[in-house]
C-alpha cells in the first residue's frame, strides 16, 4: 500500500470509529406513518428501523402499559426496580412495552438507548435493560471513548457477539429505532420521563410512583376485562 493509500485508508477507518463512539442526543426527525396510533402496539415497519416494539409478558392481553423512558434519567432509574417487580408478577395478565425518550440534557442517553436496541438485535434486549438501569452510576458520566467500551464490555457480559453489538450501534436501523419512539412520544405530547400510559391513558405520577396505588389501577383494568 502507497503512501496516498494508507492515509486515505486511516482517514476511512478514523471516521468509522468516530461513528461509533461519537453518538450524541441529537435525534433525526422521524417521519411517522399518517395514520398512527401512539398507543397501539408498533410492528417493524420502514419508519422504525424494522424493529418492532419490545414487548414482555402477555402478547395477547387487551391490556397495554406503555414506559417512556431514559437510561441517564434518575428518576427512570429509581423506579425501574418496582416497575420490574409488578411486571414479572402481572406478565400473565397484561402487556408491557419500553420506549425510549431522551432528554437533551442527558449527553449519553442516546447511546445508552442504542446499547439496549443493539442487544435487541441479538435477542438480549430486557437483559441490557436491566444492565443499563441497574448500572446507571457506572455509565452516566463517563465521556464518548469510555462509554462505548464500557457498553461493549456490557454486551460481552451478556455473550453477545461484539463486533456486530459495535456495528448496530452505530447502525441506521437503531438510530430510526430511537428516532421514532421519540417521534411516538412527540405525538402524545410527552415531555418529562418516566411517563406511563394504560391502555392509552397517560398515568400521573402519584399513580405510577405509589406500588400500591399502580397494582390498584392494574387490577382494576385487569377486573374490567372478564
Amino acid at each position: 500500500m502507497n503512501k496516498i493509500k494508507w492515509i486515505v485508508f486511516a482517514l476511512v477507518s478514523v471516521g468509522f470509529v468516530a461513528g461509533l463512539v461519537i453518538y450524541s442526543n441529537s435525534t433525526q426527525k422521524a417521519a411517522l406513518p399518517d395514520n398512527v396510533d401512539a398507543y397501539a402496539i408498533q410492528a417493524a415497519n420502514d419508519y422504525n428501523g424494522n424493529i418492532a416494539d419490545h414487548s414482555y409478558g402477555n402478547t395477547d392481553s387487551k391490556i397495554t402499559l406503555i414506559e417512556y423512558g431514559d437510561y441517564q434519567c434518575p428518576g427512570c432509574g429509581n423506579i425501574n426496580p418496582t416497575i420490574q417487580k409488578i411486571i414479572e408478577d402481572y406478565k400473565d395478565s397484561i402487556r408491557y412495552v419500553f420506549r425510549n425518550y431522551l432528554l437533551s440534557y442527558h449527553a449519553n442517553s442516546k447511546a445508552a438507548a442504542a446499547t439496549a436496541e443493539a442487544a435487541g438485535l441479538q435477542g438480549k434486549y430486557w437483559e441490557m435493560h436491566e444492565k443499563l438501569y441497574s448500572a446507571q452510576s457506572d455509565w452516566e458520566y463517563l465521556d464518548v471513548n469510555e462509554r462505548t467500551d464500557y457498553f461493549v464490555k456490557l454486551a460481552g457480559s451478556l455473550g453477545l457477539d461484539t463486533d456486530k453489538f459495535t456495528k448496530d450501534l452505530a447502525s441506521a436501523a437503531v438510530s430510526d429505532k430511537i428516532a421514532y419512539d421519540v417521534a411516538l412520544a412527540t405525538k402524545s405530547k410527552l415531555s418529562s420521563t418516566p411517563s406511563f400510559y394504560l391502555n392509552g391513558t397517560a398515568i400521573d405520577s402519584d399513580t405510577w410512583g405509589d406500588e400500591t396505588a399502580l397494582r390498584a389501577l392494574l387490577d382494576s383494568k385487569i377486573a374490567e376485562t372478564k
